[in-house]
């Protein structure tokens, strides 16, 4: 596939504006709602909401040789490695949100650029110009004052912040794995979304298992207003991803994420 940037770019706006809408969905679950089993709601809809694509992508046999050619070794790995990741990030979400608090939750989130640069640099040998080291300096500056409530003394800092920039780590490690994926099979967004949805929506369920909490998942799931709220969610969630996978075929992870950092000013 011909790289397109401003393609790529388009796509990153797109998913900034339904990142901004999230947060607004996402607090709109029902009053008590446990944030875990949410997600599961929000990941079972969000597989609901593939299925048409996915079958009509199924039917048309787009992609479907050479991913599954691809999906036998060293991509399946991947494919099983990454939903791992998702699903911890994912717990490490629901425990920072309560520890560290939304709002540095949301400030250290916004480390993802400059964290994905690192990696890129470090593992895939990406050279930076100096606008982009420079525009990716201030926003950590930037970050440094906000958490620190303009002081720059760091030595205030919970530990749980720190703990959730352990997120955005996962994320760009995922995302520079599934992008190596898709250009190695031939998969589709549509193709790695699924996948990663069935991989992280399986353990998710085991984890509340493992917690003793099936009760609670089932008076959930028998909720009209936990699935109106979950659907919401899922279907903005899973258009997002599709944007944003689309968006990684054509620039890299830190360039499509240093575009949706004005997601909190969006909301």
């Amino acid at each position: 596939m011909i790289q397109n940037r401003n393609r790529g770019i388009a796509y990153a706006f797109l998913c900034l504006l339904l990142l901004g809408i999230m947060p607004i969905l996402s607090a709109s679950r029902p009053a008590g709602a446990d944030g875990l089993v949410f997600t599961i709601g929000m990941t079972f809809w969000q597989i609901i909401f593939a299925l048409p694509l996915t079958a009509a992508e199924a039917v048309s046999g787009k992609g479907e040789a050479r991913l599954r050619d691809g999906m036998r070794g060293r991509q399946g790995v991947i494919a099983l490695a990454t939903g791992v990741i998702f699903t911890l990030s994912t717990l490490m979400y629901v425990v920072a949100a309560e520890k560290a608090g939304p709002v540095n939750l949301v400030i250290a989130l916004q480390s993802y650029p400059f964290i994905a640069m690192v990696l890129e640099a470090a593992i895939q040998g990406k050279r930076r110009s100096l606008a982009e080291i420079g525009w990716t300096g201030l926003m950590v500056v930037a970050l440094v004052y906000l958490v620190t409530g303009g002081t720059f003394r760091l030595e205030g800092l919970s530990g749980w912040t720190a703990f959730a920039v352990g997120i955005p780590v996962l994320w760009a490690l995922a995302h520079m794995m599934l992008k190596q994926v898709m250009a190695t099979t031939g998969a589709t967004p549509n193709q790695v979304t699924i996948s990663r949805l069935v991989i992280a929506g399986v353990l998710l369920v085991l984890v509340q298992v493992v917690l003793g909490r099936t009760g609670m998942l089932a008076t959930a799931f028998g909720s009209p207003a936990f699935h109106k709220a979950a659907a919401m969610m899922g279907l903005a969630y899973y258009l997002e991803l599709i944007l944003w996978y689309s968006a990684m075929r054509h620039i890299d992870v830190s360039l499509g994420s240093s575009v949706t950092v004005p997601a909190p000013a969006v909301t």
